[in-house]
């Protein structure tokens, strides 16, 4: 071979491996809790299992890398990020994977739980999905004040997905809010794979027992329901409000949220993303949307869309 084609393919291998290791090191440093482009200084654990123990232990203490009040919002991140848990977990719980890993990447990060029954110290957000809302109105307000910033960007899943379009329809929110990016929200109602239906047909024939328990426990879990008179009501007239981005990430594997469309949102400035898509071998279900690699790197996207991250796509096992 000539020296010049032999030093040429060289390069070009050379080349190639050093695309290979940074692609590598870019899917590890992004598991491990960092972004391609920046150290983690907060391990992010991306375990179910250890935020459930964490939850139970301190239910009322903010997650890693959440609640410092100190906290200025950067040019590069302009507005606070307020995340909002689902129903029957708590701000530790629900965000010990994602709150770490937005402060990781330079954003300031705030929680807060909603929605108890004073009774269960542990499992939040069962009360009436109004009330929710209007303590999320609160605490929007406390943030614009703490951290001067006009505006919030909220993070929500599942029922935390779906109770700040509440607030923003109807509590005065829509001006205060930058975006909102939902991961598997039930936006349009879940059937829990078919249980709803089967507790309406019941209820038709006058055997409504199962639907008055689930009331009393937990009224914002029939609100979530297909056909409720919440979601007719906050649905009729649109889906969305002017002036504010959606962003909607849904699984196909969603056993509680079903039929996983549902979660999808019509309207103006709205981003309606599957997890599959590109990806088949990621069977997340509903709860592991707020703990796997990649549905958190399509939330940092969409909260940063000009300057996106690396988005693994990795075998995941459904768990729930």
């Amino acid at each position: 071979m000539h020296p010049t084609l032999r030093r040429a393919g060289a390069r070009r291998l050379r080349s190639f491996a050093a695309g290979s290791a940074a692609f590598l090191l870019a899917s590890v440093a992004l598991v491990a809790g960092a972004s391609p482009a920046s150290a983690s200084t907060l391990p992010v654990p991306y375990s179910v299992a250890t935020a459930v123990a964490a939850g139970n232990l301190a239910p009322n203490t903010p997650p890693p890398g959440a609640n410092d009040w100190s906290c200025q919002p950067s040019a590069a991140h302009p507005y606070p990020v307020v995340l909002v848990h689902a129903t029957l977990t708590n701000e530790r719980m629900d965000w010990d994977s994602l709150s770490p890993l937005l402060a990781d990447n330079g954003y300031c990060v705030f929680t807060f739980n909603y929605g108890g029954d004073g009774i269960d110290p542990v499992n939040d957000a069962v009360e009436p999905i109004e009330d929710g809302a209007a303590t999320l109105a609160a605490f929007v307000d406390q943030v614009l004040t703490a951290t001067h910033i006009a505006k919030v960007d909220l993070v929500g899943h599942s029922q935390g997905g779906l109770m700040p379009r509440y607030y923003l329809k109807y509590l005065g929110g829509g001006p205060k809010t930058h975006s909102l990016v939902a991961l598997a929200p039930t936006n349009h109602g879940g059937t829990v794979s078919g249980f709803a239906t089967m507790v309406q047909y019941l209820k038709g024939l006058g055997l409504g027992a199962p639907y008055d328990l689930t009331d009393a426990v937990c009224p914002a879990c029939n609100q979530q329901l297909v056909g409720s008179d919440f979601l007719a009501d906050l649905n009729a007239g649109g889906d969305t409000v002017p002036g504010v981005n959606y962003t909607v990430i849904a699984t196909k594997h969603d056993e509680l949220a079903s039929p996983y469309i549902n979660d999808f949102l019509s309207g103006p400035n709205v981003t309606n993303i599957t997890l599959q898509d590109g990806c088949p071998v990621d069977l997340t279900g509903h709860i592991d949307m707020a703990f796997r690699p990649r549905p958190l790197a399509l939330v940092l996207n969409a909260l940063d869309p000009q300057h996106p991250t690396f988005v693994p796509c990795l075998v995941q096992p459904f768990a729930g």
